[in-house]
């Protein structure tokens, strides 16, 4: 089991505290543990997929609920073998230190059987609560970004 959604955290929310936070949010998507990813998020989060255009323009893509987003993630975990690096780039303790804001980027290798391996890229942000002493987030967007070329 990984050891995620229950770390109990700070009486305040830290950099640290957060960023450990979505290592082991990245751990649990990794791991293929719906369950446990699911456990990061409070009841009634929200996710935004969009897509960054040519020109600079947001096109939305999708919405999808905790449940959406969770059998979503379990149809992809049964038919692709990937890995997910993520990178914080902004972690925004509001001044109360109960919410944050954290801005990233993801990287996703994807094999799927009979296709060549590809990567996709994402700018994140996710609005994060202390929530009975733990860290969760109220959802995540997820901006379709060109991958940078290395």
């Amino acid at each position: 089991m990984l050891a995620g959604a229950g770390h109990a955290a700070p009486a305040r929310l830290t950099d640290a505290a957060i960023r450990a936070f979505v290592v082991r949010q990245e751990a649990a998507w990794n791991a293929k543990d719906a369950k446990a990813w699911a456990g990061f998020f409070t009841p009634d989060a929200r996710f935004a997929d969009q897509a960054r255009g040519s020109d600079n323009s947001i096109v939305p893509t999708g919405q999808s609920t905790l449940a959406q987003a969770t059998a979503q993630a379990e149809r992809f975990f049964a038919k692709s073998g990937f890995h997910e690096t993520s990178q914080v780039l902004h972690v925004l303790i509001a001044p109360d230190g109960r919410t944050a804001r954290v801005v990233g980027h993801e990287e996703t290798r994807i094999g799927t059987p009979g296709q060549a391996p590809r990567t996709l890229c994402a700018d994140t942000e996710q609005a994060l609560v202390l929530l009975d002493g733990a860290i969760r987030s109220k959802g995540q967007t997820d901006t379709a970004v060109r991958c940078n070329a290395k």
